[in-house]
């Protein structure tokens, strides 16, 4: 019968010890934006460094959803003072 052989390190995976990370931070921050980089201890994993997910093609308030009873109630909304305006002659104001 043949045994089963244990193995700990996975080709497809890149791992370094917290030594190697401490020595090289930057260079291993860079090459886990490419994929993800395990950092072991002592021969145990301790923790995983993964790429940033990349940023939304579109913010999320760009296209802003409105509930049913905000748009029934809208044509009652009058337009006033722009809160922009507001806010920056506020800012402007000199403390007395």
């Amino acid at each position: 019968m043949i045994g089963i052989i244990r193995c700990d390190t996975m080709s497809h995976m890149k791992t370094i010890t917290i030594r190697e990370l401490h020595q090289a931070t930057g260079r291993w921050v860079r090459r886990a934006s490419a994929g993800e980089v395990y950092v072991t201890e002592r021969g145990r994993l301790v923790a995983k460094i993964v790429p940033a997910s990349p940023p939304p093609v579109k913010p999320f308030f760009a296209d802003p959803k409105f509930t049913p009873a905000f748009l029934a109630n809208r044509k009652y909304l009058r337009g006033g003072t722009d809160s922009t305006q507001a806010i920056s002659e506020e800012r402007n104001r000199e403390v007395l």
